[in-house]
């Protein structure tokens, strides 16, 4: 028989005498057999060959029961934290089940930062309605919106005192110092020389139907009424320089630049602007 420890046919492991202080063999049984073999084996680490220990504990790790294992984890020992944490993850937030909720907090944000500049004031303007925008397409978003506001007060038939600020850079400089920020976004609304807002305080108000209130007071306009001087464009060419900005002065021969129109040789209308 070999002096190296195997399983035989008749399930009986043999040890020498010489290497192992055990005299008599262990039958190994199927009853958690392994486990006293595996113990057995501890005493024979300290006399045995190391090449041979390994190989033994190799193959009693094979046939190890599950009583033997390291410690459950927290999810092993309760299955149903792991099922909570999965269904919290399932469960969407306040604002995916109540959109609203959060548009209600942005509106509120919003309302908050116009309020600051509620005390802001237009001067010469408390029988008017002051709109700032500009006629340019050069941003799209900022186009829309000056025609969305525009659209919308002129809906209510009362006159507007439409300030384009591409047609005259006097108007730019006269709403930033208003604002007292160089850059400015547009449309901005004045209504009896207090400053409104802009394009989503007026559509706010429009849907909420409190744009009606404030324009109360204000006279009405006949419906499909235009302009026969300007068009409704509120700017017509100069009438002292014809749009040329230049003037030539006979006494001195020299050409001078005209002061009564602006940078684009244009004036306000006479016959709709006030």
């Amino acid at each position: 028989m070999s002096r190296l420890p195997f399983f035989s046919r008749s399930r009986t492991i043999h040890i020498a005498p010489s290497e192992s202080p055990l005299q008599k063999p262990y039958n190994v049984e199927r009853n958690n057999s392994v486990g006293k073999f595996y113990d057995s084996m501890l005493l024979a680490k300290s006399v045995g060959n190391s090449t041979r220990w390994k190989m033994i504990k190799n193959f009693c790790n094979v046939f190890k029961p599950k009583s033997w294992k390291s410690t459950p984890s927290s999810d092993e020992l309760c299955p149903s934290s792991r099922v909570k944490s999965n269904l919290s993850r399932l469960v969407p937030s306040s604002d995916e089940l109540c959109p609203s909720s959060r548009a209600k907090s942005n509106l509120s944000k919003s309302s908050v930062s116009d309020s600051s500049c509620t005390l802001l004031s237009l001067p010469e303007a408390d029988d008017r309605i002051v709109v700032y925008f500009t006629s340019l397409r050069g941003i799209r978003r900022t186009f829309e919106d000056c025609n969305a506001v525009l659209m919308i007060l002129k809906g209510f038939r009362v006159w507007v005192d439409e300030r384009d600020v591409s047609m005259d850079i006097e108007y730019r400089k006269e709403l930033q110092c208003v604002m007292g920020e160089k850059k400015v976004s547009l449309p901005q609304v004045f209504i009896r020389g207090k400053y409104i807002g802009g394009a989503d305080v007026i559509k706010h108000l429009f849907e909420y139907g409190e744009l009606g209130m404030l324009l109360e007071g204000f006279p009405k306009r006949k419906p499909g009424y235009a302009c026969d001087g300007c068009g409704d464009m509120r700017f017509v060419p100069c009438f002292v320089c014809n749009g040329s900005r230049k003037l030539f002065d006979e006494d001195e021969r020299l050409l001078k630049k005209c002061l009564n129109c602006n940078e684009n040789g244009l004036i306000r209308c006479p016959d709709c602007c006030y």
